[in-house]
């Protein structure tokens, strides 16, 4: 069915009153859950911004709350810990709509309006302090893309802290993802390619470090898109650091569907008015990469896991694979033995990669051991498995494997990130 992979966001603010009996339930609901997408501009394919385009989709909403694939959100119920942006829908909020929808959807006595405009509505966030653009990117209609880099150059002269980040993604049905790190200056990270201009490094040029070389100081993620990004802000008072003469280094990766494309994906950011209490980090140092999933394998068990050498906080997770993932939990174990499970996902959707951010950050002693565990289907019953028969390796195509627990740490705005690796990370590795 259509609306499976596709996030089910619409906006019905326009409507009026006028309704019959339990429509005034169900108007809360979705306009709580469901305006940031299906509007011009929106992720979605299409735009569901009055009763008029709503309408034909009423038995497909129906289908799909009650099924709960949307709005799309794959955490298990009854986690230790609340999340700030939940999507799932309570029984109470299921029943609504379904009433709604058997009720024929009726539009009452409201005239059809569309929804107002943000400021900018090109942007959720509204407008950013500085955009910087992909120049042109050309995606052909087929074969395997490796992975395009562009390092532009942002002439920031002084330290400068960002509260928010948004990608505005251009060529939404081709992209697999896209990066956008920091890069001080002095950093090794690609130091040998030009600025401005879209290039190809191998793994190793990718992978290219000084002996010694500290983990932030070589580069830092400032945000990530894949299928199912929300932009949000960080945290409230908190942000991230882009130190003065950075760049920023976009990592874009795009699979082909058949069309030729140009992407013109965009970046902006929103800078925080003073400095604040707390940092944020994004880190992707929890990942497996001596992954090897045999043939035919139904159940792949892949473990990652480090141990914190300075106290933080932890903001966010966002689970990656590829096709054959199936399901991802994250665990805590503290320095006093006390265990917990921070983020369970037991049914993985490739298409819909969400980042679960924590309604209030949890505390990470020194010494917290984090844990990953990922399953991968190998089988032919894996519907989206482009070969059983493979022996599978991390890699960057969809065709490979990955895995890794991307975290969003907090740590205080003057403490040191490099204290909290208690060893420095390994890197990937050529083939």
């Amino acid at each position: 069915m259509l609306i499976r992979t596709l996030p089910f966001f619409f906006a019905l603010s326009a409507f009026g009153a006028g309704y019959p009996a339990g429509f005034q339930d169900v108007r809360p609901v979705l306009e709580a859950r469901c305006v940031a997408c299906h509007q011009p501009g929106g992720v979605a394919p299409m735009p569901l911004t009055n009763y008029r385009e709503v309408r034909p989709w009423a038995s497909a909403i129906k289908e799909a709350v009650v099924a709960r694939t949307m709005p799309p959100w794959h955490a298990a119920k009854g986690s230790a810990h609340a999340f700030r942006n939940d999507r799932s829908l309570t029984q109470a909020e299921v029943d609504a709509v379904v009433k709604w929808v058997d009720a024929g959807s009726p539009e009452g006595g409201a005239v059809a309006v569309d929804v107002r405009p943000a400021a900018d509505n090109r942007w959720q966030l509204g407008k950013p302090d500085v955009v910087i653009q992909v120049p042109g990117l050309k995606v052909p209609k087929s074969g395997v893309q490796p992975y395009n880099f562009l390092i532009s150059t942002l002439h920031i002269e002084h330290d400068t802290w960002v509260r928010a980040a948004e990608f505005r993604i251009d060529q939404t049905q081709v992209v697999h993802h896209m990066n956008a790190f920091v890069r001080e200056p002095g950093s090794s990270y690609l130091a040998d390619f030009p600025h401005d201009q879209i290039f190809v490094p191998s793994v190793t040029e990718r992978g290219k470090k000084r002996a010694g070389e500290a983990v932030f100081a070589r580069r830092q993620l400032l945000l990530g898109y894949e299928p199912g990004y929300v932009p949000m802000p960080w945290l409230e008072g908190g942000a991230k650091l882009i130190k003065a003469g950075s760049d920023i280094v976009f990592e874009m990766h795009f699979n082909p569907n058949g069309k030729e494309a140009v992407d013109h994906s965009e970046l902006g950011l929103y800078f925080a008015p003073e400095p604040p209490r707390q940092r944020v980090l994004a880190i992707d140092t929890l990942r497996d990469l001596d992954l090897v999933i045999p043939p035919q394998d139904p159940n792949c068990v892949s473990k990652a896991s480090m141990t914190l050498g300075s106290p933080a906080k932890l903001l966010s997770i966002q689970p990656h694979m590829h096709v054959r993932g199936k399901g991802m939990e994250v665990r805590a174990t503290y320095p006093d033995g006390r265990r917990e499970v921070l983020l369970s996902v037991p049914k993985y959707d490739f298409n819909w990669q969400t980042t679960y951010v924590l309604k209030e950050p949890v505390d990470l002693p020194k010494g917290t051991v984090l844990d990953s565990t990922a399953w991968f289907n190998n089988s032919p019953n894996n519907a989206f498995n482009p070969d059983p028969a493979a022996t599978v390796h991390w890699g960057d195509q969809t065709t490979d494997e990955m895995h890794i627990a991307f975290l969003e740490l907090v740590i205080g705005r003057d403490a040191n990130p490099e204290t909290l690796f208690v060893a420095a990370p390994k890197m990937p590795q050529p083939k």
